[in-house]
């Protein structure tokens, strides 16, 4: 059996593209954290610049020697940006732990109904406001509207833990209340951007097949989370190199046979990084070794896929200032109110309402995984595509400063809920 193979120059010109996409959002990355800023928001500014809202416009010609250097490369670099995406969303199902205090379960529940599902009713009456511009080439009403009221919905877990970290108050009343209640946002929000892409895919809404494909994936989720329980006192011992290499066949072999059954590939890393934590999380080499996978991903593969994703990006072209203002505006401000109305019989400070009402508001990590999901799927127009990460950005960056201030203010500040 033979299988066709790039020439070496072919390979040489990927190796020049990869270099300068993992460059680049190193370069941006280090200097977003410098001001401390989310990483993932200089890694897609990386990509921008030399995409079409930078280098691209300015030398068209040398950027297609490099990035379109023969027709497949195209497709050689979406492997990259495909990885980076599994490998993201494994990462996010393994550091995935849902905690629910009980003196705390009652502003969890809040919160998670004031971030979730008030913003996705209020986004309702925008949506033939920006259909013509943002539905994509399927032109599948249903899965853009989906998307619409997802986008304005989604929290970031990755982001905001990150943030979290960097601050120091990790594991405080207020991080693991938003950490418990963004875990239950979005398995809820993979759900449904798996039935809007199910919906592109098939072009019709079957009630049976969403309920099957809905009750399964909640259904896999809350079997391995209640094995989970039981197995907390079993230690599955692995050499290294044996740890390593039977994840990564569950990942890619897993994430292949759900997707068969309908479902989405970003899903299916997820639930198999929260099946690999079940396994072996509770034991210290695991825990070590994730660690060095996740050193590895996150200098590679990730920046890779987040740079790739800036290169799409195009600012002057197919996209309105006025539409992305509107948008950020109702996603942010629907985010906020929701969460703010929803708090008010938690009896909780206002400062603690406005603490979560921004903090939820991050989008990060998922919220360009549902951009470039449903960019992919032919849901969303390019313009969308470039609204959905512009706001994840901004929505970030205000976040993360906000938090910051507030420690600045109040050190104990994230240790008082009521």
């Amino acid at each position: 059996m033979g299988l066709p193979t790039l020439g070496q120059t072919e390979i040489i010109r990927t190796f020049i593209a990869l270099a300068l996409l993992l460059g680049s959002a190193f370069l941006f990355g280090t200097l977003i954290e410098k001001i401390k800023g989310p990483r993932v928001v200089g890694e897609i500014l990386g990509g921008m610049l030399i995409g079409g809202s930078g280098l691209f416009l300015i030398f068209p010609d040398f950027m297609n020697s490099i990035f379109s250097a023969y027709p497949e490369e195209g497709k050689v670099l979406n492997v990259f940006y495909q990885m980076g995406l599994i490998f993201l969303m494994f990462l996010s199902g393994f550091s995935t732990k849902i905690e629910v205090d009980r003196k705390n379960s009652k502003i969890i529940t809040l919160v998670f109904f004031g971030a979730t599902v008030l913003p996705m009713l209020g986004s309702i009456p925008f949506f033939n406001m920006f259909q013509e511009y943002f539905i994509g080439d399927k032109g599948n009403v249903f899965s853009y509207r989906l998307v619409f009221a997802i986008g304005v919905a989604i929290t970031s877990i990755p982001v905001i833990s990150k943030i979290f970290f960097d601050m120091g108050v990790m594991n405080t009343k207020f991080s693991n209340a938003v950490l418990t209640v963004s875990t239950f946002q979005d398995l809820l929000l993979w759900i449904l951007l798996n039935m809007a892409s199910r919906v592109a895919d098939s072009g019709k809404l079957s009630l049976v097949d969403t309920i099957v494909v809905s009750v399964a994936t909640i259904g896999m989720f809350v079997v391995v989370t209640i094995l989970s329980k039981f197995m907390k006192d079993i230690k599955l011992k692995l050499p290294t190199n044996v740890f390593y290499t039977l994840s990564f066949v569950a990942l890619l072999l897993i994430s292949g046979l759900l997707y068969m059954v309908g479902i989405n590939i970003m899903y299916s890393a997820f639930l198999v990084g929260y099946i690999v934590k079940t396994l072996f999380g509770s034991t210290v080499e695991a825990n070590e070794r994730i660690k060095y996978l996740e050193h590895f991903v996150f200098s590679f593969f990730v920046p890779i896929y987040f740079a790739l994703v800036g290169i799409q990006l195009n600012v002057f072209h197919n996209f309105s200032i006025l539409r992305f203002l509107m948008f950020f505006a109702i996603a942010f401000g629907l985010e906020f109110v929701g969460t703010w109305l929803f708090l008010i019989p938690g009896k909780v400070s206002n400062s603690t309402k406005l603490n979560f009402a921004i903090t939820m508001n991050a989008r990060g990590g998922p919220g360009i995984v549902l951009a470039t999901v449903a960019y992919g799927s032919g849901i969303i127009s390019i313009e969308f595509f470039t609204v959905l990460i512009l706001t994840t950005m901004l929505s970030s960056m205000i976040a993360g400063y906000y938090l910051r201030f507030r420690q600045r203010r109040d050190k104990d500040v994230f240790n008082k809920l009521a």
